[in-house]
């Protein structure tokens, strides 16, 4: 999709479909909705005036009014996109509400069309809280961009239903400025473009996406935006003594894949490095197909676990966007991909192996594998002089059991790293909810064999006892882990993004390590 910026009066612009926003201003418990269209435009509003006092449109998210060749404007098509009540408008809404209305015009055949940028000052103050330019404009081309994708990748006949052209229009005023719009919306095109290519990887099948094929996509995007990058496999993983990922792999004829990402910030002129900056590590789960190993799965939704390595397409995607955006502070991307396969060779229950840490572990369930991999990529990472951790997994199923589909997991050993991604989400508009990591679940994972067990004794708390595992091999680096099984794949479309992978994390964790940015 073609995204172009424009400052200029909308009324004017010829387009054939104008999307502008309104919201639910109803006030008190038992209030009828009244929808408030987010535009100062009286051409706009005199066209949508008719309809909006019929109380056919209530602005309720998703929710979609078109109005065919509109008084007073150029555009052929008005299109009225509710993006929720006023009292809780985000600027995630708005990117809801972009994906809305590009989603709308897709099955139209519609080519070309445009968004009105929203003028929060269209309402009082006591109905709409401020939406801040700069993340308003890249939660607008953000959500349109997420929206445009489908995939149908592999169907031989594949309609054209693409918005080739999409036109934010904005007008300066007194509360907007040219440049922190613009600094958005050239920000939200790039990071939109990272969680899209995130998506691209997630949706391949596993015999496309072997482990070495997702090495391959890795460097060659390194490549692409300047990043340096190694990829190993079976020699390395013997040769770094990583017993834990080389047993998950040992079962499968695809080989392993080690693959090693690194951003370095540029110096200033007479800048030397600073020895004591943080490094941050991004570490991904990359099972590219998981069967579960002996611990094999119910055949039912198995097609689903080529979706294993979305913890290594999110880390894949935010390097990606590090890499344009260029944040003051080194980044080390470790992603450990292999296939968890049920073959003669493949390890077994009741097998003990043993990490790059040099912690032994007692194998209970072979589905359990995603934590091997990651104890190992996360001893990995500290030995390459990570000071921070962050690591994103399609660990457990349990997570979707405690929070449903809404929140991705996380857990943390500390409490500073911790509240820096909280603030991240602010601006990334994902939803995560913290759980407990704490010592008195270190029963759940005791072995009486070997140090640790790759399973929790007990179902209760299983994303708990994944997290408590992954913990012992943080240590005592500043740690985060984000369990995304639920949130990965969206099982049915939205009204502003399609069904399939989402992409989950890619923006959070790259606003946490901005954070950090010297």
């Amino acid at each position: 999709m073609d995204t172009k910026l424009l400052f200029q009066d909308i009324a004017g612009f010829q387009t054939p479909l104008l999307a502008v926003f309104a919201v639910d201003i109803a006030v008190g418990k038992d209030a009828e909705p009244l929808p408030g269209l987010l535009t100062t435009s009286d051409a706009v509003t005199n066209a949508a005036a008719k309809v909006l006092a019929s109380g056919e449109f209530a602005g309720t998210m998703g929710e979609t009014l078109l109005l065919h060749a509109p008084n007073g404007l150029k555009a052929e098509r008005l299109l009225i996109v509710g993006i929720g009540k006023a009292k809780t408008l985000s600027v995630d809404e708005v990117r809801k509400g972009a994906g809305t209305a590009v989603r709308f015009a897709k099955p139209r055949s519609i080519r070309e069309m445009a968004i009105a940028f929203p003028e929060d000052h269209a309402l009082s103050d006591e109905h709409l809280e401020s939406l801040p330019c700069e993340l308003t404009g890249r939660a607008l081309v953000e959500g349109a961009l997420l929206a445009e994708v489908d995939y149908d990748t592999y169907r031989s006949e594949r309609k054209d239903l693409a918005v080739h052209t999409l036109s934010l229009i904005a007008k300066e005023d007194e509360k907007t400025t040219r440049a922190e719009i613009q600094k958005g919306f050239d920000e939200g095109v790039v990071v939109a473009a990272a969680q899209n290519f995130t998506r691209s990887l997630v949706n391949e099948p596993g015999n496309v996406l072997t482990p070495t094929e997702l090495g391959k996509r890795a460097a060659a995007m390194c490549a692409e935006m300047g990043l340096q990058c190694e990829v190993y496999s079976t020699e390395k993983l013997h040769e770094l003594k990583m017993g834990a990922f080389w047993a998950v792999s040992q079962g499968s004829v695809e080989p392993p894949a080690l693959i090693v990402m690194t951003y370095e910030p540029a110096l200033k002129k007479g800048q030397s490095a600073d020895g004591n900056a943080p490094v941050l590590g991004l570490v991904g789960k990359g099972i590219t197909f998981d069967t579960g190993g002996i611990s094999i799965k119910p055949a039912d939704g198995m097609e689903k676990m080529k979706y294993d390595m979305a913890g290594a397409g999110a880390m894949i995607g935010a390097m990606r966007a590090i890499a344009e955006l260029k944040p003051r502070v080194k980044v080390i991307g470790v992603v450990c991909s292999a296939e968890n396969m049920p073959d003669g060779k493949a390890f077994k229950p009741g097998d003990v192996v043993t990490a790059m840490s040099g912690k032994t572990i007692e194998i209970v369930n072979t589905d359990a594998e995603g934590r091997l991999v990651l104890a190992d990529g996360l001893h990995y990472a500290k030995t390459l002089g990570c000071t921070h951790l962050i690591d994103a997994a399609t660990l457990t199923g349990a997570v979707a059991i405690a929070l449903g589909i809404l929140n991705v997991g996380l857990f943390s050993n500390d409490e500073a790293t911790w509240e820096k991604f909280h603030a991240a989400t602010a601006i990334s508009g994902e939803k995560f909810w913290r759980l407990p990591c704490t010592d008195d679940y270190k029963d759940q994972i005791k072995s009486q064999i070997a140090d640790i067990m790759n399973s929790g004794k007990t179902r209760h708390g299983g994303a708990i006892s994944g997290a408590m595992f992954l913990k012992e091999f943080a240590g005592e680096t500043p740690w985060m882990h984000l369990d995304i099984a639920a949130c990965a794949w969206n099982d049915e479309s939205k009204p502003w993004i399609a069904n399939g992978p989402s992409g989950i994390a890619v923006r959070s964790i790259l606003e946490w390590v901005r954070s950090y940015s010297a």
